[in-house]
């Protein structure tokens, strides 16, 4: 008995403390107090925020508090030349710390008011209570007067989207094993969220620009602004004001605000989709049938024979066709209209796990297509195969 109270993790504590920590933040009379910040005088500011994250951290937040004059002094002043990045959130700054001769990056958030305050907390909050590999870590915050400033660890390799979809002149683009390691790396950070966060918790915001990468393209999801409790208990959803991006947003949550961890799974479909091809999932500089990529693949998840023309071209050719038709298989099924049909996070991480591991043969006729032989294998129906079974998509 003393052997399992030995193994009784802290993990399990901060399961424990994190539903009690963060239930109490949604709740209204707690949401509705946060409003007062900006009513608050300068003096008073950083030290009411810091008492409602010790008060709903219960202790656990471990996040180093900053001046702002420490960042002016990291940033050189926020200086333009340590701009790494800007999005709907605020733009993004490499730093050093003074002290620690620490590399950082330091998000300044371009909010006012309740809302701004609501989501620099939420983020905060979540990334002290929730540590896995796959979550960017947070380094510390600052709240002095107007200021919301937010410290992480710098990861050197910047976005996915960096490497994906905004492809510099001259940069190599991700081989074929590299995204599929991406890929599961990312679907781990939300399977932690969704099956080991107790309770669950809804990412809301998946996208190429929110995945983060090491130095070895190790995954970490970052910007939890917009992460939301699941359902506990007999709930089946939980009902919220639709956010995040406009093309990545579940279809039932788009439409209705119901709000599952099943949304973020199609989110992740919608993601791996751009992985496969290199398309954006909104590009209007394309022939009007191609600007949504969803709509351009639904039907192309019919017929295997144009499988490989949803391949990235940038990909030269050089993945395994079978695998290439796996991967097709698990985004067919993620991007399933409803919810109830998608998979769990923790199957796609299986399927994708074996994916990261499944090098090309150095066999070169392994990745040569014969059409002929897909044209006359496809006449019977064309639907995606997996391994020993067939995923049939409507």
């Amino acid at each position: 008995m003393s052997c399992f109270s030995c193994c009784m993790s802290e993990e399990a504590v901060n399961r424990k403390s994190l539903k009690k920590s963060i239930k109490e933040y949604h709740d209204t009379k707690t949401l509705a107090s946060f409003a007062n910040i900006s009513f608050k005088s300068d003096s008073s500011r950083k030290r009411y925020i810091q008492e409602e994250i010790t008060k709903m951290g219960k202790g656990n937040i471990s996040a180093q508090i900053f001046a702002f004059r420490e960042l002016c002094v990291a940033t050189q002043n926020f200086q333009a030349d340590n701009l790494i990045g800007e999005g709907g959130f605020g733009r993004v700054y490499k730093g050093t710390l003074e002290n620690k001769t620490q590399v950082v990056a330091i998000k300044q958030l371009d909010r006012n008011g309740f809302q701004g305050n609501r989501e620099f907390l939420v983020e905060v909050l979540m990334l002290s209570l929730l540590k896995h590999p796959n979550l960017v870590n947070l380094v510390g915050y600052c709240a002095d007067g107007e200021q919301r400033i937010l410290v992480y660890e710098y990861l050197c390799n910047g976005s996915l989207e960096d490497h994906l979809l905004d492809l510099a002149p001259g940069k190599k683009p991700l081989d074929w094993t590299t995204r599929m390691k991406i890929a599961a790396g990312a679907a781990k950070g939300l399977e932690y969220l969704h099956e080991q966060a107790n309770p669950p918790v809804i990412y809301r915001d998946f996208k190429a620009s929110n995945i983060l990468l090491d130095d070895d393209f190790n995954a970490k999801l970052s910007d939890f602004g917009l992460a939301k409790l699941g359902p506990t208990g007999e709930k089946t959803h939980v009902s919220t004001r639709v956010m995040g991006t406009y093309g990545y947003c579940a279809p039932e949550y788009a439409l209705t605000g119901q709000l599952t961890t099943k949304s973020d799974v199609y989110s992740f479909g919608v993601v791996f989709l751009e992985m496969i091809t290199g398309r954006r999932v909104i590009d209007n500089s394309r022939p009007t049938e191609e600007q949504n990529l969803v709509t351009w693949a639904q039907p192309l998840f019919k017929d295997r024979r144009h499988f490989t023309l949803m391949a990235d071209p940038l990909l030269e050719g050089n993945y395994p066709v079978k695998a290439l038709y796996q991967a097709l298989a698990v985004a067919a099924m993620c991007l399933q209209e409803e919810a109830d049909t998608r998979p769990l996070i923790s199957d796609v991480v299986t399927a994708l796990e074996f994916l990261a591991v499944n090098k090309i043969s150095e066999d070169a006729t392994d990745n040569v297509v014969d059409t002929n032989s897909q044209d006359s294998n496809s006449q019977g129906g064309g639907d995606i195969e997996t391994d020993n079974e067939e995923s049939k998509t409507d």
